[in-house]
């Protein structure tokens, strides 16, 4: 009996795919978020604010990620989130 056809083998298609999707995982880890400097954030916080994503709760003097339910003490921890959060939301969607 005759071996597989080898017009049949689909692994080096498996391994082309896999090494697409492990090159897509570090494009997206390599997202660069240290780049947010004291004003930055604050703009950044600012139109948050705006755009109701963000909700400044003064009583406990902390900023709550409304997407996610995150509450930040600074507005540069929460710029960097947001960041990383709407990154690996968008790398979510592309696939």
């Amino acid at each position: 009996m005759p071996g597989p056809d080898p017009h049949d083998d689909t692994s080096a298609d498996y391994e082309q795919f896999e090494k697409e999707q492990l090159a897509q995982d570090r494009d997206a880890v390599g997202i660069d978020t240290t780049d947010v400097d004291d004003a930055t954030a604050e703009n950044l916080v600012s139109e948050l604010i705006d755009a109701d994503v963000v909700t400044p709760v003064p009583e406990d003097k902390v900023l709550v990620h409304e997407p996610s339910g995150t509450a930040f003490d600074s507005s540069t921890q929460l710029a960097v989130f947001h960041r990383g959060w709407t990154a690996g939301r968008d790398t979510d969607t592309e696939g």
